[in-house]
This record gives C-alpha cells, sequence and structure tokens, in this order.
C-alpha cells in the first residue's frame, strides 16, 4: 500500500510552508491567489485530500448535522432529506443518518451516538424524542430541531406543517360533498402529527355536527394501513369519505379498495391523504391531500440549526 500523502509533501512540491497548505485548505483563511494555485496544483499532482475528520479536532466543529429517522419508506422523507442535505450542504455542512425506531429508548441511544460523533447539530425527524436526550443535547451544545415532529420537552424547536389546520380542512372539503359515513384511517399515535390531525379532523366535524363513524390504526405503516381498511369496508355500511392521515396510507388504502375490493374512487367513496408527495398527482392515484410545503420546513430547520451554532439565541422556537 503506497504510503498516505500528507500536507508536508503538498507544501514541498509546491515550494511552500505547510501553514500556507492548512490556510488553503481551510474555508475562510485568507491565502493568495498565487499561492493557492501552487498548492492545489501539488494537491492534484499528489492525490492530497485534506483530512476533514482531523481538521475538526482542532477547530471543534465537525461540519457534521446528525440526522436521525425511524422510516424512509414514507416518499415525504426522502423528499424531504434530499431537500435538506442540499441546504446543508450549501451552508458548508454534511448530513450523517442515523435510523431508528420509533421506541424511545432506541430513539435515545441512537441520539447518544450521535454526540459521540461531535455532530455540530441534531435534527430528529420522524421520530419520538425522549426529554433527558434533549436537555443532553443541550447539556452538551448541541442543537437540536425536531422536524416534521414535536415534542422532547418545552426546550426544543420544532418545525411542523400546521397539522391541526390541515386536519380541519379536510373536513370543510368533506362537508362540501355531504358524506353519510366518514371514515378516518390513523398513523401511529405516538407522533404528534398524527395527534394533531385527528384533533383538527374532529373539530371540523363537530362544527358541522358531524363525528367520525369508523376509525382504523394504520400506524404509518403499508400492511397496518391496507388491513384497517379492510376491515373498515368489510361491512354493511361502509364509509362514504375517507381522510387517511398520510399519503403513504393512503396509496395502500386506494390499491385495496379497487384492486380487491371493487370499491370505486371517488364514485362510491372519496380518499383524501396528507403530505401531498410527487405520486399523490401519478394518473394511477390523482389523490386529493393537504400539501405539507417541505421546502419552507427545510429553510426553517436550516436557519435554526445556523442561527443555534453560530452562537444565536438558544430560545426554542
Amino acid at each position: 500500500m503506497p504510503a498516505k500523502v500528507t500536507s508536508i509533501d503538498v507544501a514541498r512540491r509546491a515550494g511552500v510552508s505547510q501553514s500556507a497548505v492548512s490556510r488553503v485548505f481551510t474555508p475562510g483563511a485568507s491565502a493568495s491567489a498565487k499561492t493557492a494555485a501552487k498548492v492545489r496544483r501539488a494537491a492534484e499532482e499528489l492525490g492530497y485530500r485534506p483530512n476533514v475528520l482531523a481538521r475538526s479536532l482542532i477547530t471543534g466543529r465537525s461540519r457534521i448535522i446528525g440526522l436521525v429517522v425511524a422510516y424512509l419508506d414514507n416518499q415525504f422523507y426522502p423528499v424531504a432529506l434530499q431537500q435538506l442535505s442540499r441546504a446543508l450542504q450549501a451552508e458548508g455542512y454534511h448530513v450523517m443518518v442515523f435510523l431508528a425506531s420509533n421506541a424511545e429508548e432506541d430513539t435515545d441511544a441512537v441520539v447518544a451516538q450521535m454526540l459521540d460523533y461531535q455532530v455540530d447539530g441534531i435534527v430528529a425527524a420522524s421520530v419520538a424524542l425522549g426529554s433527558h436526550l434533549a436537555e443532553r443535547a443541550r447539556a452538551a451544545g448541541i442543537p437540536l430541531v425536531m422536524f416534521n415532529r414535536s415534542g422532547g420537552g418545552a426546550g426544543v424547536s420544532t418545525v411542523t406543517s400546521d397539522n391541526r389546520a390541515g386536519g380541519v380542512a379536510v373536513a370543510d372539503f368533506l362537508m362540501a360533498h355531504a358524506p353519510d359515513r366518514i371514515g378516518y384511517i390513523a398513523g401511529w399515535d405516538g407522533a404528534s402529527t398524527q395527534r394533531d390531525r385527528e384533533a383538527g379532523f374532529r373539530a371540523g366535524l363537530a362544527q358541522a355536527g358531524r363525528t367520525i363513524d369508523a376509525r382504523g390504526a394504520g400506524d404509518f405503516d403499508l400492511a397496518s394501513a391496507t388491513a384497517a381498511a379492510r376491515q373498515m369496508f368489510d361491512t354493511d355500511a361502509p364509509p362514504d369519505a375517507l381522510f387517511v392521515a398520510n399519503d403513504h396510507m393512503a396509496f395502500a388504502v386506494m390499491d385495496e379498495l379497487r384492486a380487491h375490493m371493487a370499491i370505486r374512487i371517488p364514485d362510491d367513496v372519496i380518499v383524501v391523504g396528507y403530505d401531498d408527495v410527487p405520486a399523490a398527482a401519478w394518473g394511477a392515484y390523482d389523490l386529493t391531500t393537504v400539501r405539507q410545503r417541505a421546502e419552507r420546513m427545510v429553510d426553517e430547520t436550516v436557519t435554526l440549526l445556523m442561527e443555534r451554532i453560530g452562537g444565536g439565541s438558544a430560545a426554542p422556537q
């Protein structure tokens, strides 16, 4: 195995000091254009790349944001996380992804690992977060933002859509069609997004003097949502209006109703989802849904992180 090329080798090739090489590869450091050109030419000839991890030991900044997610099969998250990664890269940061279940102890262990990696910030998406872990991150001086979830105690910043208002909007939409029976397939009850969407939906129905006639637990899971739909519609009086707590589950519900139960959408039942993921516009689904503005949520998340990493106000938002 060939010996690893070091900054000393580059300095010798370029005819400059080692500190000059360091300045050229340190963002924000000053180096003349002539020196920078010589150093970069020498580095390219030798195949040298600066050791980012070693630099972090000196600067105290890893330039890494830890991202913990419970699942990526919901189409909302790959889109949002791609936008988040690009936005953070534009700020000079990179994303390290950790997967965790929704069990609090599992999430706690993963966040503890993030702290061990000396990340500069943490984004917790689609997971429950214990208040003591939020306190540990705060004690370590590491900014933490909840994305598409609220929780983690009163001292944690959160970025979500107004899920309650979204639920009310779905109720208003369905009431305009005067349904006979109303169904709801819920997400995971441990998620603030599920609780808020259902609370808004129930409040909107109550304003019209109505309530949910049939409720199933989909848990944000395809198989569970399919089973809930099968049970809900295999009756003598199935719903003719249905709110499904996210698009991911709504697709599975629509497939089950049309392919296996010969139920027509929207002729026999109106189906509404939540998120407005790209597949909602596909001709196979053409799903009525509530749009979450992922790009706005990403922008707010990055703004909060950068403010806190830069020493700004720690007041939660």
